[in-house]
């Protein structure tokens, strides 16, 4: 009989290894189909930029320079909303030189001038809406785009032509459409290599709890073989065989639950809209290499579990004490930190070495986590003296790594949290900012050629459609002191607008100080003898008047300290702004309506709000949100189960011990409250360690984005207080577990 039909024949007559097998397979299921949607994440992200190059114009080239001929396309790109929906426009504008243009995939012919194609919920939109609302701005639809060309299938595109004379001259020249190959999202690439490892080794936890539900009772089995003759070898190899049978169906069980898995998270938002099914296709190989690592490494596992019966036999047969722990296992923590710390600190450091960094240090948890646990049970063996107490004391200090066992998915799911309780905050923190122009006031950047024409023909539309409001062009000049290019030389802007203006249109407390007269405004106190006005900072300016009027005005928002304002009146004759916003006010009833009008007036440009830009922050800190939480309820769930599942194991490897307790009439309250205890106590000292390190960890991939000072929030101690809570809820199986132990025959053991 070789290993693999022992193995069966175990399977088929033992029912506790039965159900630990089907129970290892679940896990094992469980990791691999986790770990192919995470690896799948970058490729996904991928996809998406390679449907979508064509939308970015930075990824645009031209050699029409060094062939001195004329480009064959004139592009510009930018953002456009209805309402807080985002549209992405290209305009674009064919000069004739060339007869054949390769078209991206999805588009079916270029449009004329006058002309749009749009993508179908882009049209959809339109149709729906008041034509000087949105329609308006694209002119005559002729076609819709294909799935091929559109990020997700809910994305507004529109895609418009114009005659060359119309185009703007930020507009760029390109010999023909990109074909190079996109990049993933760094961002979800870094949470899909961080959720790779905080639940991939819950999941592997999981494995080994199922894995250990009959582990005492497979050491008797096999130091009974390895006494009538057998050689480690043939032990090796029936325990692999065991293994490896639930290991190879709960991975192949993974791999078609995975399809299903992706299949779900096409419909969770990331950046605008959800995914296509395809986006989450992983190579064949790299799905090969998921399916068998990871059965490897639950083999390897299961081989390491009994390698004390390898060595002696009758010590396993016998049950022999264990040894006790060293100390040296409390360096695991500093020694992996210290990695992780060189790997987040170094300049040009990779991705790959903080990720080895971070698994490090995940990892160092299996080696210190039965220490503490051994420590903590000592230490209650010595102070307590109730009989659940002392129970749970020699437990944890005679067996920590069993023991410990019932606590590791919980400390990883609190370090997780910890972590994400961390750089949520802070990312928090980040958003703000913008344009120093009011929330409701759309702005349009120009220059002096064409800022006047813009603001008149936005006037014009906006009078059509019976609104008051008007555009006005603002320029922009530099207040600069001292030798221009030189460190003594220091620049502020200033915007080039009356008070009044100011007041309706800046965020700042300007309309209180208005004062009868042109005048300069400022937060600080300025002297006017002392700056010269200019349009370039490295060029000499013209002074100021040194007897310009200065008022200052009261603080707001930080990030307007530095606002200056000058009257028009003030601007020295020979300098005229170069640098322009043809800026409009909105109400919440017309702002569509503006909007159009402005878009129609300066075709190329993006007009933008701060209102829109906060908005896209926001939707940016949604989407962390929305996977955090997804992630960090997988590690709950997962810490959760093998809680459990550990905690029923426990019960079954001392079935004995247990069962002759109950015989001499210890109540079975005792017993369940003593292992209560055994998952409480280790879960307490462990989980507020593991949130310490969660939190240095967070600090260190924050750093990574970002150099300023971290956000701390009280919610950090949720973690572990949630951690105890789920211990002790995996726990609780232990009362179902020992009434059955209680029911059976002493005998049967």
């Amino acid at each position: 009989m070789n290993s693999f039909q022992l193995a069966m024949r175990v399977l088929r007559v033992d029912r506790r290894t039965r159900t630990s097998a089907i129970l290892t397979a679940v896990g094992v299921a469980v990791a691999t189909s986790l770990v192919l949607l995470l690896a799948s994440l970058p490729g996904a992200t991928q996809a998406r930029s390679q449907r979508t190059i064509w939308q970015d114009i930075g990824s645009y080239y031209s050699q029409s320079g060094e062939s001195q001929r004329p480009a064959p396309l004139l592009m510009a790109a930018n953002k456009d909303y209805s309402g807080d929906r985002e549209i992405i426009r290209v305009d674009i504008a064919q000069t004739g030189t060339s007869p054949i243009l390769s078209l991206p995939p999805g588009i079916p012919k270029l449009p004329g001038p006058g002309e749009a194609i749009v993508s179908p919920e882009l049209g959809k939109l339109i149709q729906s809406a008041p034509q000087a609302q949105l329609g308006d701005r694209f002119g005559k639809l002729v076609d819709a785009l294909g799935p091929d060309s559109l990020m997700y299938p809910e994305q507004l595109v529109a895609v418009v032509g114009h005659t060359p004379e119309t185009m703007p001259k930020t507009a760029l020249a390109a010999d023909g459409f990109p074909d190079k190959q996109a990049k993933p999202d760094p961002m979800l690439e870094l949470l899909a290599w961080v959720g790779v490892i905080v639940l991939l080794v819950p999941s592997l936890v999981l494995v080994a709890s199922s894995a250990r539900l009959t582990a005492a009772r497979r050491e008797v089995r096999m130091a009974a073989l390895r006494l009538a003759g057998a050689t480690p070898g043939q032990v090796m190899k029936i325990v692999a065989a065991e293994t490896a049978l639930s290991a190879v169906i709960g991975a192949l069980l993974g791999i078609l639950v995975a399809p299903a898995l992706q299949g779900l998270s096409t419909f969770v938002p990331w950046a605008g809209g959800t995914w296509l099914a395809s986006d989450f296709s992983l190579p064949v190989g790299s799905t090969v290499a998921v399916a068998v690592v990871i059965p490897l490494l639950v083999v390897f596992a299961g081989v390491l579990g009994i390698r004390r019966v390898l060595k002696t036999p009758l010590f396993a047969a016998s049950a022999h004490a264990r040894k006790p722990l060293h100390w040296w296992r409390l360096l695991a923590v500093p020694v992996a930190g210290a990695f992780f710390l060189f790997a987040v600190t170094q300049d040009n450091g990779s991705l790959g070495m903080v990720m080895l960094g971070l698994f490090l240090l995940v990892g160092s948890a299996a080696i210190v986590g039965p220490w503490v646990t051994s420590a903590v049970g000592g230490t209650f063996v010595r102070i307590w003296r109730k009989p659940a107490s002392l129970l749970a004391g020699r437990r944890l200090r005679d067996d920590p790594k069993s023991a410990y066992r019932a606590t590791a998915g919980v400390v990883l799911a609190v370090f997780t949290g910890s972590m994400a309780l961390t750089l949520l905050p802070s990312f928090e923190s980040m958003a703000g900012g913008g344009r120093t122009f009011k929330d409701n006031v759309l702005y349009a950047e120009s220059d002096a050629t064409q800022a006047q024409r813009i603001a008149d023909d936005t006037n014009a539309s906006l009078a059509r459609n019976g609104i008051a409001e008007k555009a006005i062009p603002v320029g922009q000049v530099y207040l600069s002191t001292g030798a221009p290019g030189t460190r003594d030389q220091t620049l502020s802007r200033a915007f080039v607008m009356t008070c009044e203006d100011a007041a309706k249109l800046l965020r700042v407390n300007i309309g209180g100080s208005c004062q009868p007269g042109p005048a300069i405004y400022s937060r600080t106190s300025l002297d006017p003898a002392v700056y010269s006005v200019t349009n370039d900072y490295d060029k000499a300016g013209t002074p100021l008047d040194a007897k310009a009027p200065v008022h200052l005005f009261p603080s707001s928002d930080e990030d307007t300290y530095g606002t200056i304002v000058i009257d028009p009146a003030l601007v020295p004759a020979g300098v005229t702004p170069e640098r322009f916003d043809v800026i409009v006010p909105t109400t919440p009833q017309n702002g569509e309506v503006v909007r159009t009008a402005l878009v129609g007036a300066a075709p190329g440009q993006e007009v933008g709000s701060r209102g829109l830009h906060l908005i896209g922050q926001q939707q940016e800190l949604g989407d962390l949100r929305r996977v955090t939480v997804i992630g960090l309820i997988a590690a709950g769930v997962l810490a959760g189960c093998s809680a459990a599942v550990a905690t029923a194991g426990s019960v079954m490897d001392r079935r004995r011990t247990f069962g002759a307790l109950i015989a001499a009439g210890t109540p079975v309250r005792v017993l369940a409250r003593a292992l209560r205890m055994e998952a409480a106590l280790p879960a307490m000292v462990a989980t507020i360690g593991a949130g310490a390190v969660g939190v240095g960890v967070g600090i260190g991939l924050y750093s990574l984005v970002e150099k300023d000072g971290i956000v701390l929030s009280p919610w950090l101690l949720a973690p572990v207080v949630l951690g105890i809570g789920v211990a002790l809820l995996g726990a609780s199986v232990s009362t179902p577990a020992l009434k059955r132990v209680q029911s059976e025959p002493l005998a049967d053991e």
